[in-house]
């Protein structure tokens, strides 16, 4: 949809203008959007302005509306990053890093980067396997609005630090602290405030400098990879401020991507649901016939959308690189396809590919309710999914390579 409405020239722009004594930045929902760029805008006002602001500086963040997290996203994922909330101000992908270390005396402490402007605690105890078994005691997270943190249950203690990727919670604290940060650093003086939101009756504004993003192939590429969940979910609301020229949300994104495909490409999703871009909702719901018409129709006319080589390929590159079931011969380097997981769900959607690397047949894997027993750790087994997904993806390479057929 964003290939078909947007095209391959667009890309998302962050911009610095100046109104009467004002000054206004203006976020898109760029979802590649890091604090070196606002510093370099901020900079280059400063070069070609002056290094005080005489009236306030305004953070405009009114490019989307609505909520930030989808309908149907499961609470309990919220405080980590590949559940990110979607916003009109973006920045440094709505995720802060930080680790926590278990100690000798059964307490955790936490290190946080000192440029992150957000405030983790935890009072978790440091347990020995045995002990975590026996207590049934998990490491939890309890997050709020202002960007905290609280850590609290057990870890299992361990050599070297845990790595953490907390979901900023309120975007708008989050870029409003980064940016007086950023003033202080480059010696700005405001005379009035920083505000969050749009300037009322902006009049003649001159604009100072922009800063763009990568172009829409390129964000894609990330995208499907990498399995961006941020990219998807503010491209879907760019789509829906774009088809319905208004603020970008998830209602109007969603619909934006069934009109644009029912006219654009003749695929009709009007019985599917479609609440977000990312699919972390547990409220999307689409049929297996329907997500292979739609890559039927990347297929047809992937000379104009190349999306094809966009796509992870098995045991090569992106998420598929290390797929379990993806990475020995005949699989490996023989299918190109879109993984998607949720708790017991597994999912991938895709091409089997001819010797010559070109696609030759579709493949949906829609896998439900998948909760198999527990391993005995005596007895390790491959995993059932993994059995299962060898079988079948075998089943598709030598659909599509016929000839490859032992004999």
């Amino acid at each position: 949809a964003a290939k078909l409405e947007l095209g391959d020239d667009f890309n998302y722009t962050t911009s610095i203008a100046r109104s009467n004594k004002d000054v206004v930045i203006s976020f898109s929902g760029d979802p590649t959007l890091q604090r070196e760029h606002i510093k370099n805008l901020l900079d280059r006002y400063v070069k070609s302005q002056s290094k005080t602001i005489k009236g306030n500086l305004y953070l405009d963040n009114s490019a989307f509306t609505g909520y930030q997290r989808a309908v149907g996203w499961p609470w309990d994922i919220l405080g980590v990053c590949y559940s990110a909330p979607s916003s009109a101000m973006t920045l440094d992908s709505n995720c802060a890093q930080a680790s926590i270390y278990t100690k000798d005396n059964g307490t955790t402490r936490v290190y946080i980067p000192a440029h992150y402007p957000i405030d983790v605690t935890t009072t978790a105890a440091t347990v020995t396997r045995s002990g975590q078994k026996a207590t049934q005691c998990d490491l939890e997270l309890i997050t709020t609005p202002d960007n905290t943190y609280k850590l609290s249950g057990c870890l299992v203690e361990r050599k070297k630090p845990l790595p953490l990727k907390f979901a900023i919670q309120s975007p708008e604290l989050y870029t409003y602290q980064v940016v007086t940060s950023i003033l202080k650093e480059l010696r700005i003086e405001i005379k009035g405030n920083v505000v969050v939101g749009k300037k009322d009756k902006s009049g003649k504004s001159t604009l100072i400098a922009s800063h763009s993003s990568e172009k829409l192939p390129e964000l894609l590429d990330i995208m499907l990879k990498k399995s961006d969940n941020l990219i998807a979910d503010n491209l879907t609301k760019t789509l829906g401020a774009t088809f319905y020229v208004q603020p970008g949300s998830f209602n109007n994104g969603t619909e934006a991507i069934k009109q644009i495909l029912l006219t654009k490409a003749d695929i009709d999703l009007s019985k599917a649901q479609l609440v977000d871009g990312s699919g972390l909702s547990r409220n999307n719901r689409m049929t297996s016939q329907t997500m292979a018409q739609v890559l039927r129709y990347i297929w047809e006319n992937d000379k104009q959308l190349n999306l094809i080589d966009a796509m992870p390929t098995s045991g090569t590159n992106g998420t598929l690189k290390y797929r379990p079931s993806m990475r020995k011969a005949p699989i490996q380097g023989n299918i190109i396809a879109k993984s998607g997981s949720l708790y017991g769900s597994y999912n991938m959607a895709g091409f089997g590919l001819d010797k010559a690397g070109e696609p030759t047949s579709i493949f949906v894997q829609f896998v439900r309710d998948y909760f198999p027993e527990k391993p005995d750790p005596e007895k390790p087994v491959e995993a059932p999914i993994t059995q299962f997904e060898r079988a079948f993806y075998t089943d598709v390479v030598e659909f599509s390579q016929p000839q490859s057929k032992s004999k």
